[in-house]
């Protein structure tokens, strides 16, 4: 993380991604490829840019090769027509690093994509490749240690898993035969090659698009391909189905549970509206504050910095700094949920009371959810607002300002 937010973390003792400065021989390139339709997942948008526990799965799938150090660059090949798909999934997650260069144009098929790919990669000093579905955004590291390891020994590696059910012939519904299972396996992505190997390849093969992976290119123009082992977690989105597979599998990952709470206050003052929760609602009075003085988002900020242990609100963005009057809070819950992304965690749930007399807060409650969920990119169902009153008792109860409190789960690795 980057640019205005570098005092905040400054101030919270924290850190962005590490910047890490690379041999100027880059060795090792990770191409994603994400320019596909994904017509059987159903919905409108591409399967890769879904959003899988509060992230697209484009950016799930890219992390994966981030966070290895034996990767030296991560490619992404895309649809023309989803740059600004893509620009949310990478640029709006603040996953920021040296590694990650701009995406390249696809083509209209998977292997017209990667010759794309390849093509864009001649003149770098590129010596190996691992090429890579979008579709499959958990990579764990073992599995790309494995492959780089192989690369060693071959100019092409396939990670697989063995076939241990029984494979039948089946015709027109009736079982006719048994096929042999022995020297079968399910080919995975990555998988990896030696740069200049699969890019004379595919450059081989020209027209011909009958090959189902890249595998299959480099040995049809008799290239070596040893088998290393896949991983199982590493499953492939086809169906709307697979997404709730694949949450199970990261959220085993996930086991330090962190909960956080937040309290903000802000009195009334001149005016015509509140800011509560992102929503602008017509009130007698304002509220006084340095921001908009939203006591919502402040409480919210407040709870994940404290599930994080990373400080508080005032602590990253002190009301002494010009920069931050008047400014929208969306910025700051913004930042704290950047903090989440940076440590590889999510929000699991958000719990916020306004206490106040007036203005009535029931009437905006669902709009509430929904201003959070968005900024979040939580699911709405992970958002809960209520609203109470003192009784007339206290600040609140006399009517002289609004406080609210928040409560947020975070899941850690």
């Amino acid at each position: 993380m980057t640019g205005r937010y570098d005092a905040a973390l400054t101030r919270l003792g924290a850190s962005s991604a590490p910047r890490i400065v690379y041999k100027n021989l880059m060795t090792t390139v990770a191409l994603i490829v994400a320019a596909g339709r994904g017509t059987r997942f159903g919905t409108e948008t591409p399967k890769q840019y879904n959003m899988l526990l509060g992230k697209p799965v484009l950016a799930w799938t890219i992390e994966s090769f981030l966070n290895h150090r034996g990767i030296d660059q991560v490619r992404v090949v895309i649809h023309p027509d989803d740059r600004a798909l893509y620009d949310h999934a990478v640029g709006d997650r603040k996953i920021e690093s040296p590694k990650i260069m701009g995406p390249i144009s696809g083509g209209d098929t998977r292997q017209a994509s990667v010759k794309a790919g390849l093509d864009a990669l001649v003149g770098d000093p590129c010596t190996r490749v691992l090429i890579h579905d979008a579709a499959r955004p958990i990579v764990p590291g073992d599995m790309i240690d494995r492959i780089l390891s192989g690369l060693d020994h071959a100019p092409g590696v396939l990670p697989a898993l063995a076939v241990v059910d029984s494979l039948r012939k089946v015709a027109d519904g009736v079982v006719s035969g048994t096929l042999d299972r022995d020297g079968v396996v399910r080919a995975q992505t990555p998988q990896g090659f030696r740069f200049d190997a699969i890019h004379a390849a595919h450059s081989a093969v020209g027209d011909d698009h009958s090959f189902t992976d890249d595998v299959a290119i480099l040995d049809a123009n008799g290239g070596r391909i040893i088998v290393v082992a896949g991983d199982d977690r590493s499953l492939k989105i086809t169906e709307n189905a697979d997404m709730s597979r694949i949450e199970q599998i990261i959220l085993q990952n996930l086991t330090d549970i962190r909960v956080g709470s937040g309290f903000d206050v802000h009195t009334f003052g001149t005016g015509d509206h509140v800011t509560l929760c992102g929503l602008k609602i017509p009130h007698s009075h304002g509220l006084v504050g340095h921001s908009d003085a939203d006591v919502g988002l402040h409480a919210i900020t407040d709870a994940i910095l404290g599930g994080l242990s990373e400080g508080d609100i005032g602590q990253a963005f002190p009301p002494s700094d010009p920069q931050w009057r008047g400014v929208d809070s969306a910025v700051f819950l913004n930042f704290a949920k950047d903090r989440v992304t940076a440590r590889h965690g999510i929000i699991a749930h958000v719990d916020v009371t306004i206490i106040c007399e007036r203005p009535k807060v029931s009437p905006h409650r669902d709009a509430m959810r929904t201003r959070i969920s968005d900024i979040l990119r939580i699911d709405l169902s992970r958002v809960s607002v209520k609203a109470t009153t003192t009784e007339k008792l206290g600040f609140t109860g006399r009517g002289e300002g609004i406080a609210a409190q928040a409560t947020v789960t975070l899941r850690l690795p």
